[in-house]
């Protein structure tokens, strides 16, 4: 097979007319040649930190979709299905994963539970990881998210770096808000990387300090605009990642958006396809294609270099996407998943107080990272309870693994007038979390995903809506498609009800996340993730 066009030679820098000889899904040849085709080939995106969980898809599904942008690989983190059910939701995605033409690159979760101050569906300890570490098809050691273990010298955490290191596989970071001579430990323990800068500051010294940077896109968390700037001098310790995206986004876009955006701004060509392009390849020593000879076919076929619109994307020497239609066929799935916890009762929900002021978590548009406020406490019959002029609304917890009381507290900026939302997608142990303007609308929406074993859901005062998640309760068995479409109508829906955020669902599944500062709920109770402690709800 031959593929003539205007060839991206990335790493000299040079655009040429020539033709590809592919054989056997590699490259054969790579030629000069004059000819009339104006299109380009450059070798495939690659999302170097992603969640594929959190595009609520199993891997053969994203697949279907990413292939559309002109992705042909991932650098996939399975620490969400891994919270769940272990080693076994590890093998799930590896094994699915395998059924299509994409490279998916799996790591060994580091933190399984993320944090001891939540419960979760399984462990991996330092045993697992060195049994994870060892399989050809695990290519890292996952974001190392308990940082304060790493510059305590907790002894699993130093036993999980040092298989990574044993085993010679990169270790990924993940260290929010880290300066200093803290980030300095950070890094001389083997961690490599991070994805987790929110400022340019604080990503210029892990630069500086020798890390590589991620920038970082995705349904809630963006920090494009943050860290862009330092692309044009730090191109070769820089990276593209989404870390997690919604399906609806996935449909309509990756890594190409980001690629877009950044010649937006005037930044060299070649410094953005060496981020989006080379860069994970040789940092995670990917067996990914960069379009020489001898290298596996993975490139693409793209419009222009301004918008990256892709019209083939190939795989191995495969055409998996063609001129608007993904060649990737739907594969039959397992559906395994852990949820055992009984029905709420609407009594489950009340927070008897008689406090002035409360504790209110702040949640931040396009940030993991939130505030803690103090508000004032709303009381009806002595029972705490949501106030939609002041958009301080009560927020559950629900351990879905075993029967326990839920844990509450309050949050601002949901802004919903009506109902509730909830979700069993609540990183990272994925918990069932919801916030309403009522008990009652609280519980109704818990019990509904309840009763399916996992979905995200809305309620509102005449109806009730789920998108069903029955793999592992995070993951749906349907095509990306039918899910993408599903996700926007309980996405629109969420925004009727009031909610003023970009992706209130997204948004939503952090809210749980403890190692994320500064104020956080989890199924024990509120936490402060500044100084990793529970603390209390009531100002006294």
């Amino acid at each position: 097979m031959k593929l003539q066009g205007q060839i991206v030679d990335i790493p000299n820098q040079r655009i040429f007319k020539g033709e590809i000889t592919i054989s056997n899904g590699r490259i054969a040849a790579i030629e000069a040649k004059d000819h009339d085709v104006n299109h380009y080939i450059l070798p495939g995106f690659i999302d170097a930190h992603i969640h594929i969980e959190s595009s609520m898809l199993v891997p053969s599904e994203f697949a279907r979709l990413a292939v559309k942008h002109g992705t042909v690989a991932t650098v996939s983190d399975p620490h969400e299905i891994a919270n769940v059910l272990g080693v076994k939701g590890v093998e799930f995605m590896i094994e699915n994963g395998k059924q299509v033409p994409f490279k998916f690159n799996f790591g060994a979760p580091s933190c399984v539970p993320a944090t001891a101050f939540e419960s979760a569906g399984a462990v991996i300890d330092s045993d697992g990881i060195k049994k994870l570490l060892e399989n050809p098809d695990i290519k890292y050691l996952a974001e190392m998210m308990n940082y304060p273990g790493v510059l305590l010298n907790d002894e699993e955490v130093l036993k999980k770096l040092a298989w990574a290191k044993q085993n010679g596989k990169p270790i990924d970071g993940h260290a929010p808000g880290l300066r200093g001579d803290a980030i300095s430990k950070y890094i001389s323990s083997g961690i490599s990387t991070d994805h987790e800068c929110f400022t340019y500051d604080e990503a210029l010294e892990k630069l500086q300090k020798g890390m590589k940077i991620l920038i970082r896109e995705g349904s809630a968390a963006k920090n494009f605009e943050a860290l862009i700037e330092l692309l044009p001098d730090h191109f070769e310790n820089m990276m593209f990642c989404s870390d997690d995206k919604h399906p609806d986004d996935l449909m309509l876009g990756h890594i190409n958006q980001l690629c877009a955006r950044a010649i937006a701004k005037g930044i060299d060509l070649f410094k953005v396809l060496q981020v989006a392009c080379i860069n994970p390849v040789k940092h995670y020593n990917l067996e990914v294609g960069l379009l020489n000879e001898g290298d596996a076919a993975d490139c693409i076929v793209v419009e222009d270099l301004k918008t990256f619109k892709t019209l083939q994307t190939y795989v191995n020497g495969e055409l998996v996407f063609n001129q608007g239609k993904s060649l990737i066929e739907s594969v039959k799935i397992a559906i395994p998943n852990n949820f055992n916890c009984n029905k709420k009762e609407v009594l489950d929900f009340k927070v008897e107080s008689s406090a002035r002021q409360i504790r209110v978590i702040e949640a931040l548009e396009g940030q993991l990272v939130t505030n803690e406020i103090i508000g004032n406490a709303t009381l009806e019959g002595g029972n705490l309870v949501s106030n939609t002029k002041t958009d301080i609304l009560k927020m559950a917890v629900v351990n879905r693994y075993k029967n326990q009381k839920p844990a509450l507290a309050f949050i601002k900026n949901f802004g919903l007038q009506e109902g509730a939302i909830a979700s069993s997608v609540g990183h990272d142990s994925h918990n069932i979390i919801a916030v309403g303007v009522s008990d009652e609308a609280i519980c109704k929406a818990v019990n509904l995903i309840i009763e399916h074993k996992g979905g995200i859901c809305a309620i509102s005062d005449t109806e009730s809506h789920i998108m069903p998640l029955p793999v592992a309760g995070i993951m749906s068995d349907k095509d990306g498609d039918t899910i993408g479409q599903q996700y926007a109508k309980l996405d629109a829906m969420a925004k009727r009800l009031g909610s003023m955020l970009i992706a209130p669902y997204m948004t939503l599944s952090f809210m749980a996340l403890l190692v994320i500062p500064a104020l956080k709920l989890s199924d024990k109770g509120l936490f402060n993730g500044n100084t990793f402690e529970f603390t209390t709800l009531e100002i006294n």
